[in-house]
């Protein structure tokens, strides 16, 4: 087995489809709930990140062929950003416990170093085979969030209009596919600033400034990522008083994915989060017809999120942890291991 850094900017079409159904394998092992991949913009998803950002990947594919010619079994990328790199690992599980995984995490853990970075961190799902590796490597676990999904088929659309329209007086909901217009910005970008105080480990940072904010949400459309947002707007002061997120990613579109939910502080209180997400599902239906599922996650402890999401229907799923190891202290574990 050859182990090289890859590009997904040069593979080939039969290589994004080769790691597309290495993808969807793992998946098939440790997730068969979650909808497959389909190659929908994966070479933009794979090319694109966020502002600061860089992403190197690396992997394994049979030896006796030419590069680029054999499939690929196994993949590692590492995304590099703020001081920290953040792993993800796939292996197919017909190849599991042979010690791949092992030398792709000792193949990211060597650069980062190499980099400068001095932690390294990944997300681990509740109840699949990746809780042991990572344990085993010595990272320690620094954050627990809970997965929910909602089914749009089994949706109470009546009780959900009665949740939207439940906002308090002084409040108005506007719904921007594509993103907040120019004009709201600003405000939003310093909505998002809330959040960031709640986090533990983030491993995914937030866009807070205006700038920032636009280019991250014109990388979201160069990745195949199609965000939604629904705004309240608090009319006396025209500032955005809560907003959330959905992305419909092009390479599962039957299932999307709930980005931040945010009530600023000061506008607590009003029914804000309960009446912006359920009118968010209503303009799903109607611009997403293919769309059949969103998930979303929640940290144990933010309890008020957690009980709006029920009463809307989402469903816990599993747990997903969050890992931290120290970059030198795993380079001499992985050399030592080989």
């Amino acid at each position: 087995m050859r182990v090289r850094e890859w590009d997904p900017r040069d593979a080939s079409a039969a290589e994004i489809q080769s790691l597309v159904n290495t993808v969807n394998a793992v998946l098939a092992s440790d997730l068969p709930d979650d909808p497959p991949w389909i190659d929908g913009q994966v070479r933009d998803y794979l090319v694109e990140t966020m502002p600061g950002e860089r992403r190197i990947s690396w992997v394994a594919e049979d030896d006796r062929l030419p590069e680029g010619e054999s499939e690929i079994f196994a993949a590692v990328s590492m995304l590099l950003l703020d001081g920290i790199g953040v792993i993800e690992i796939l292996v197919r599980p017909s190849l599991r416990r042979r010690g791949l995984g092992r030398q792709l995490a000792a193949v990211a853990a060597r650069r980062a170093y190499l980099e400068g970075f001095s932690t390294i961190g990944v997300e681990a799902i509740g109840g699949t085979p990746a809780i042991a590796f990572y344990e085993a490597l010595g990272f320690d676990r620094e954050y627990v969030e809970t997965r929910s999904v909602l089914t749009l088929s089994g949706m109470d659309w009546p009780a959900l209009t009665v949740m939207a329209n439940s906002i308090g007086t002084g409040y108005r909901i506007e719904f921007h596919p594509g993103g907040p217009p120019d004009h709201l910005l600003e405000a939003y970008a310093q909505a998002k600033l809330e959040a960031q105080d709640d986090d533990e480990l983030d491993l995914a940072p937030r866009s807070s400034d205006p700038q920032r904010l636009r280019d991250s949400l014109d990388t979201l459309h160069r990745r195949g990522l199609k965000p939604y947002i629904v705004l309240a707007l608090h009319d006396e002061s025209g500032t955005v008083a809560g907003l959330t997120e959905v992305v419909v990613p092009a390479h599962h579109p039957e299932r999307a994915d709930q980005y931040d939910t945010i009530v600023v502080r000061d506008h607590r209180g009003y029914g804000i989060d309960r009446a912006i997400k359920a009118r968010m599902l209503f303009e799903l239906r109607g611009a997403e017809p293919g769309l059949r599922e969103v998930q979303t996650w929640n940290a144990q402890h933010n309890e008020s999120m957690l009980k709006v999401n029920a009463e809307l229907g989402y469903q816990a799923d599993r747990d997903w942890y969050e890992y931290g190891a120290d970059v030198s202290q795993l380079v001499q574990s992985l050399e030592s291991i080989d």
